[in-house]
């Protein structure tokens, strides 16, 4: 199965998002890009890639142990940036130290079972777009423009969304094949709540 972990915003934080997303998709280049969908949008704490189902009850174990030495924590989707020409993202305020420790224990765990996470460092993002191939359309026709994402992240550069509390990590199967990625929540584990002394 093809895994990742993640956070996922509520439907409010998406709606907004949403909201703010629109009409970046009228702007120069936006033709070009292969835009995620609402369902596709989540927080991804780690990419498993193809794991056997053999390992799912240790996996499992694992991200339960993570969930409960880590807390609820309050986050905000806010801003923009880029990945070079290639990825168009949302940011994100608020307790994002929190979000980096569980990204780190959920990391820390799968590598003690043998599972590789993707090698790059734990970013808090959620993607919106990427250049690319896709839907028959040759890379050299996807290629976003230099300063085409320059321009699309300056546009929610003031974008600030409401504020929620991060209160579950989800482990997620994705199926790829034709057309956009199928999602689906395998499990869900709820973050530790401490009392205030």
């Amino acid at each position: 199965m093809r895994l990742f972990v993640a956070v996922d915003p509520p439907v409010v934080a998406m709606q907004e998002l949403a909201d703010a997303v629109a009409p970046l998709r009228e702007l120069p280049g936006a033709d070009r890009l292969r835009w995620t969908g609402v369902d596709g949008w989540h927080l991804t704490l780690a990419f498993l890639g193809e794991v056997a189902v053999t390992d799912l009850p240790r996996l499992e174990e694992v991200l339960a142990d993570a969930a409960a030495v880590n807390g609820a924590h309050r986050l905000r989707l806010a801003g923009g940036g880029h990945f070079g020409d290639r990825v168009l993202w949302v940011g994100l305020e608020g307790e994002t130290w929190a979000l980096r420790r569980l990204a780190d224990s959920v990391r820390e765990g799968v590598a003690r079972l043998g599972i590789e996470a993707d090698e790059r460092g734990f970013h808090p993002h959620l993607t919106l777009a990427r250049a690319g191939s896709g839907h028959g359309h040759s890379r050299a026709v996807r290629r976003s423009a230099p300063g085409e994402l320059l321009g699309m992240a300056a546009a929610l550069e003031g974008f600030r969304g409401s504020e929620w509390e991060a209160a579950e990590v989800r482990l997620m199967r994705s199926t790829i094949g034709y057309g956009p990625a199928r999602y689906e929540e395998l499990r869900s584990w709820p973050l530790a709540r401490w009392e205030a002394p």
